[in-house]
């Protein structure tokens, strides 16, 4: 991680993953605290200062409004996840500010950027017997007070136009899912990662289920075919912290 200067990674399991940035700042993605291999609690989670939930899936909007309730973080997401939960939360419409692709904001030096995800956004919520529609998916770049840039991926698929992302924003570092099944497998990741550019990654969104049968061993399988074996690959367990 050194290569990333004064950031630290954490990861909870699925694709749920605290970054302290170089200033401090505690950032969490898709904190879905009650995932099967996490080791924390969201009733644990005392402070978040940047919230960002990539789609309107259960397993990623987890507990996203009890640690926003609690805690108040800027909270920039797509304009419907925005609009829902703006109706939901005690601060009202201001407690989750609306953006969209393409989009960028700025909170005490950390720019956050709106990016394509390849997938679905919808879940069953509260009484609802259909699906609720919650916004299109998305990634999210993230520069850091140091400069430093990393892409979180959010669910995806792998895109061709993954290769816009590192010309328009040159991330060194990406959280991409490997599970397959419901995102791309290792081989996908394996091609993400050669669009992008970035010279690590780290795997999310596998082992949860035994359906995301795909695993780190197998990404750093696929780098090498495609002569890419410099890439780290940085394998986390579960609660763990990387500096």
């Amino acid at each position: 991680m050194s290569a990333n200067g004064g950031m630290s990674v954490t990861w909870y399991g699925h694709a749920c993953v605290e970054v302290v940035t170089p200033g401090g700042l505690v950032m969490l993605f898709d904190p879905w605290f009650g995932n099967p291999k996490s080791p924390r609690q969201a009733d644990a989670v005392d402070r978040c200062d940047i919230l960002l939930v990539s789609h309107g899936h259960g397993d990623h909007i987890g507990d996203a409004q009890q640690i926003a309730t609690r805690t108040r973080p800027f909270w920039p997401a797509v304009h419907e996840i925005s609009l829902y939960f703006g109706t939901r939360m005690p601060g009202g419409r201001d407690s989750c500010v609306g953006f969209n692709k393409g989009g960028t904001l700025e909170h005490r030096g950390v720019k956050i950027t709106m990016v394509h995800a390849e997938h679905s956004g919808g879940d069953m919520r509260g009484d609802s017997d259909v699906p609720v529609y919650l916004g299109e998916p998305a990634g999210f770049v993230v520069e850091l007070e140091d400069g430093v840039r990393f892409l979180f991926a959010g669910d995806t698929d792998v895109f061709g136009d993954m290769r816009l992302i590192r010309e328009r924003y040159a991330p060194a570092l990406a959280f991409l899912p490997i599970g397959g099944h419901y995102t791309m497998d290792p081989r996908g990741a394996a091609l993400a990662t050669e669009l992008l550019g970035v010279s690590q990654v780290v795997p999310i969104h596998w082992s949860t289920f035994p359906i995301l049968a795909g695993t780190p061993g197998q990404l750093r399988a696929e780098l090498a075919a495609r002569g890419l074996g410099a890439v780290q690959v940085l394998e986390l367990t579960p609660g763990q912290t990387l500096r």
